[in-house]
């Protein structure tokens, strides 16, 4: 057979917090890195002085191509579509040109409808999805990122159960220092993810306060435990095979483990950025109205959270 060619060639386009996590450590592992991301000063100091990824994999400044303009990378054997869900659109039209026979495209969005969004504009053969939490990720300054944690990266082709290219992408992964699993139903690890996102996006991102914090008030308790039923309920009618049949048990065995933790939503927010509310709590009612499911929480979360987002002016 062939010689495998153990340096690759790896776009990773929306190199924000998480997207500097994957860059630095694949940077690390040898492989060729390219960096698209449109803010410049970002994209200006990891050309001046490298990428800096500090926290739970050490602390190391890496050489990697960085850009605004993803036709500057050419084609390459893997593209990680790494934007928040809103800019999985522009993200995969400007990806375009590094697409070649051989490309694949991992996709790693928070919520709904990422991977699906990429499909579209790219090709439903050439899309995996990537679930992955637990990192805890922050940039502290352009060029310069910082992560809690290295929990899970767990892969699954868009359809259909493990195929040799994905394990391909995964022994990639590992190579650079990431836990990795491989999963023949990537629906149900999405739908678990997002039944948790769910109980603490809206109700912590409404009310300023920690998962923690609102587990403990019985008022926000019955809001969070709202949101992960109808969120349950959504994925029953749509025969997403889950791992429980608690929900609510579930997303407090979940937010147990992380009680100081805010989630990204709220982060947001703090920043003064538009959050991923819409493809989180706002998707619950999306996803349900096709089937027929009212989600009366989640609507009426997702339009307070859209209203105090306009207020802040995000």
């Amino acid at each position: 057979g062939r010689a495998v060619r153990s340096r690759m060639k790896i776009a990773v386009v929306g190199c924000g917090a998480m997207g500097s996590v994957y860059a630095g450590l694949f940077a690390a592992a040898g492989h060729e890195i390219w960096a698209i991301d449109r803010w410049r000063e970002h994209v200006d100091a990891m050309r001046t002085h490298g990428l800096r990824l500090e926290g739970a994999s050490g602390d190391r400044t890496v050489r990697v191509h960085a850009t605004t303009e993803a036709k500057d990378a050419g084609v390459c054997d893997l593209v990680i579509l790494a934007t928040k869900a809103m800019q999985v659109a522009a993200g995969a039209q400007a990806s375009r040109s590094l697409i070649g026979p051989e490309t694949v495209v991992l996709s790693i969005q928070n919520g709904l409808g990422g991977p699906d969004t990429a499909a579209s504009v790219l090709g439903r053969e050439r899309v995996m999805v990537g679930v992955v939490g637990g990192f805890g990720a922050s940039i502290k300054a352009p060029g310069h990122a910082h992560h809690n944690g290295m929990e899970l990266v767990r892969l699954g082709e868009l359809e259909g159960p493990v195929s040799p290219r994905l394990q391909k992408v995964a022994e990639l992964w590992q190579g650079a220092g990431f836990r990795v699993k491989c999963f023949d139903d990537i629906a149900q690890l999405v739908w678990e993810k997002l039944i948790c996102n769910c109980a603490y996006s809206g109700p912590c991102a409404l009310t300023d306060h920690t998962i923690g914090e609102v587990m403990n008030d019985p008022d926000l308790a019955r809001v969070s435990a709202g949101c992960a039923t109808e969120a349950y309920q959504v994925a029953l009618k749509k025969k997403i095979k889950l791992g429980f049949d608690d929900p609510v048990a579930y997303v407090r065995d979940f937010g147990s483990k992380i009680p100081h933790a805010r989630p990204s939503v709220l982060l947001d927010l703090m920043a003064k950025r538009k959050s991923e509310i819409e493809v989180i709590n706002g998707s619950i009612p999306r996803v349900g109205k096709e089937d027929g499911v009212a989600a009366p929480v989640h609507d009426t979360l997702t339009a307070l959270m859209i209203e105090k987002e306009r207020r802040m002016g995000c």
